[in-house]
């Protein structure tokens, strides 16, 4: 096995049977999971779900009531010093003065450790050059956000763990982070990061747990989930003219089918013999095929089956139009 391969089937987090309670209410329960190192893992679920307690959990800012966590193969409980020089962190909530600089905050943060890097250095990488003497009040969401994630990297950090870093933020700056987070893991480092954000999860993380009322629903990698779905293909088909709804009946492999403005609606477990039979019977009614879509089960999808809600934990029919 090379060097590569042994870093990535390693573990960098290690988390068993982690449990936190405030009062009646149980935030995480019996949670385990490993991150390997280098990958990006996602913790993800709707607001509630547990994400935020066990990153501070793993961070150190909150006492498990039982369970144990490991990063780097350091026991927290016994070398929380060692395990905590190996992170950087940017949370939720995090804030500063608002009278401080990026460059200020870059070399207060940078003093406490032994070989940061250099504040110029992150202020170019992270493109805040421009705003390197604004005070912080005056700096934009996306601009806050970027800054965090330079301090969070300021200690050369092993693992990065990141509470809702693209929460807030307009699309453009979404992606910048995105982009700017993805870089962590071609360097490297190992990337824990908590999200609701599905779409975000889909396209960064190389492994997704998804989280309810505080339980470990499902792990793995987010294809894979959406692969394990029992959920229907959606194709939506658009033709001049309309196919009839006495084709649409005829045809096999489908489920369930509605008209709507953007043409037939239909759901189908074997999307390619539904297509194939679909262009067959449409040139044999004379209609053109202007516009044909397959829309594959998402994350959300897989939640909803897996959870029987969504999101805002309100129970609902699957693949409800």
């Amino acid at each position: 096995m090379d060097d590569k391969a042994s870093r990535s089937s390693a573990a960098a987090v290690s988390v068993a049977g982690l449990s936190k309670r405030y009062g009646v209410t149980e935030a995480v329960s019996g949670v385990s999971f490993e991150v390997g190192a280098g990958q990006i893992f996602g913790l993800l679920g709707p607001n509630g779900a547990g994400k935020t307690t066990t990153l501070e959990c793993i961070l150190g800012l909150r006492q498990p009531d039982s369970g144990s966590i490991q990063i780097d193969g350091s026991d927290l409980r016994t070398h929380a010093t060692r395990a905590k020089l190996l992170v950087g962190a940017q949370l939720q909530s995090a804030t500063l003065q608002d009278k401080i600089t990026p460059r200020q905050a870059l070399e207060l943060f940078g003093s406490f450790y032994p070989q940061p890097f250099a504040g110029d250095e992150l202020l170019e990488r992270f493109d805040l050059e421009d705003k390197a003497d604004a005070p912080f009040a005056a700096l934009s969401g996306g601009q806050r956000q970027r800054l965090f994630l330079a301090l969070a990297l300021i200690n050369r950090p092993t693992l990065l763990v990141l509470d809702e870093p693209t929460a807030g933020l307009d699309p453009q700056s979404r992606r910048t982070l995105r982009a700017l987070i993805g870089d962590m893991r071609t360097e490297g480092r190992t990337v824990l990061l908590s999200t609701h954000d599905l779409e975000e999860a889909a396209q960064l993380c190389d492994q997704v747990a998804i989280m309810d009322g505080g339980r470990m629903i499902a792990i793995a990698p987010p294809s894979e989930l959406i692969g394990r779905a029992k959920l229907p293909t959606r194709v939506i088909v658009r033709t001049a003219p309309p196919l009839t709804s006495t084709l649409v009946d005829s045809l096999p492999h489908v489920l369930g089918a509605v008209c709507g403005d953007s043409g037939w609606i239909l759901d189908t477990p074997a999307p390619n013999r539904l297509l194939a039979e679909l262009v067959r019977r449409a040139d044999e009614a004379g209609a053109e095929l202007l516009d044909v879509q397959l829309r594959r089960p998402s994350l959300e999808d897989v939640f909803i089956e897996l959870t029987g809600h969504s999101w805002s934990g309100e129970r609902e029919q699957l693949r409800a139009s």
